[in-house]
């Protein structure tokens, strides 16, 4: 009888526990309900980068209401909010530098990263932007299909030993109805139908596995298709133009991609398919853009080339999940600017890829694509709202055959080894 009395304790316990806990980690709330998206343990879709953090709101605005967002800058490299259709496509924007304030804003170059008074607003309207209108402190976030509204807020890169929403709470909603009465909370949230299901195009967060499995097995291509040796890099175009990776037909006139993933259109980006067995590791090398080092809490913020980069590991366009990411000021740069990465599985990782050796090291996925090829990986470079003035951006190239003549020394070379081979050509500098 004592024993089954403490099974059962043990049980009630244990679902007590459950009952109480979260099971997935990370902060959100009652209109922040979908997110952290990053890397694992977050919430891992529309390829993350593994140093950022996106919260995801879907709502409806009654008839003749406002919405405001009321938040505070965070301490981190970026902060911006995007709103989107079904089909992943951003409709509008409002990046951090953009939203004006009483408080300074610590994203505009020169101004006080550390000012005590860092609170904004902004308007939310269900509308869609025109070019007549200003975009000053309004998001435009037009509804679709049964009426639903979507924002995404991001953050990246959080200032070291701050928490991932970089020291700042949520940024929270306050909804004035038709006939005056201001609500905030839960009950905005219960207004605003948060928990509603999200209303989304499947493709619209990757290729559907029955498609990608076609364009893998393609009769007459090698086995490592569509991966090239040495790698091919391609700039983001359209969908079609996405899928031409696979089949070889890329429209040279492709417009560049504003849908699909729900990608942040500060950022741009180049792409390559890699498998390993055209060789067990990969070596990236480049010159590498300078940026505003905000991780270590600086007082301000630099005028740099641009103002993130990041090389990302990841998997396949089914389930766009991240495996890793290295930021800016993770890589080591040597005396003349450029960078080295190797890419590799854990069992693979030479030696020599270590900082101290002056390279930096990504993952690639023990289940490669994670779905049918363990030896793919894809491999995402990123560039975020670059100056005016630097001529080699990615968002400097519109077509794929300009790629290596805009980029100049910024474009990544890329060269399969194997790990022995790595420690004898790359040796690690004495002290």
């Amino acid at each position: 009888m004592r024993i089954f009395f403490f099974i059962f304790f043990i049980f009630i316990s244990i679902n007590e526990v459950l009952a109480n806990s979260n099971p997935i980690p990370g902060p959100r709330d009652c209109f922040w309900a979908r997110g952290p998206f990053s890397s694992d343990p977050y919430i891992n879709v529309a390829y993350p980068d593994s140093n950022v953090y996106y919260w995801a709101a879907a709502f409806s605005m009654p008839e003749g209401s406002t919405l405001e967002i009321q938040g505070e800058y965070p301490r981190s490299r970026y902060m911006s909010f995007f709103s989107y259709n079904e089909r992943g496509k951003p409709i509008g924007s409002l990046t951090d530098y953009q939203i004006q304030s009483e408080a300074t804003n610590p994203f505009i170059p020169g101004n006080q990263r550390s000012d005590f008074n860092r609170s904004y607003s902004i308007n939310v309207l269900n509308e869609s932007p025109t070019t007549s209108q200003s975009t000053n402190n309004i998001l435009y976030t037009p509804e679709y299909r049964k009426r639903q509204q979507l924002i995404v807020y991001r953050i990246y890169l959080p200032d070291q030993n701050i928490d991932i929403t970089g020291g700042a709470k949520l940024p929270q909603p306050i909804i004035t109805l038709s006939n005056g009465t201001k609500l905030r909370g839960k009950q905005t949230c219960e207004i605003l139908n948060t928990s509603q299901p999200l209303q989304v195009s499947f493709d619209a967060l990757g290729i559907p596995p029955n498609e990608y499995r076609r364009l893998i097995s393609q009769p007459d291509k090698p086995d490592t298709w569509p991966a090239h040796n040495p790698p091919k890099w391609f700039i983001q175009l359209d969908r079609k133009s996405l899928i031409g990776m696979y089949t070889g037909k890329i429209d040279p006139n492709a417009p560049r991609s504003e849908g699909g993933f729900y990608p942040n259109l500060d950022n741009q980006y180049i792409r390559s398919i890699l498998n390993r067995k055209h060789g067990k590791v990969l070596i990236v090398r480049g010159k590498a853009p300078t940026t505003a080092k905000t991780y270590s809490g600086t007082s301000s913020t630099e005028e740099s080339n641009v103002r993130y980069w990041s090389l990302c590991s990841n998997q396949s366009f089914v389930n766009t999940r991240v495996n890793d990411c290295l930021f800016d000021e993770e890589v080591p740069i040597d005396k003349n600017g450029f960078y080295t990465i190797a890419i590799s599985r854990v069992e693979d990782r030479p030696r020599n890829a270590v900082n101290q050796c002056g390279m930096a090291w990504l993952p690639m996925a023990d289940d490669g694509d994670g779905m049918f090829d363990d030896d793919v990986t894809i491999i995402q470079f990123r560039h975020l709202l670059p100056s005016d003035n630097f001529e080699h951006s990615i968002q400097k190239v519109e077509r794929q055959d300009q790629l290596r003549k805009v980029m100049g020394p910024y474009m990544p070379r890329a060269r399969y080894f194997m790990p022995n081979q790595v420690e004898t050509f790359f040796p690690c500098p004495s002290k």
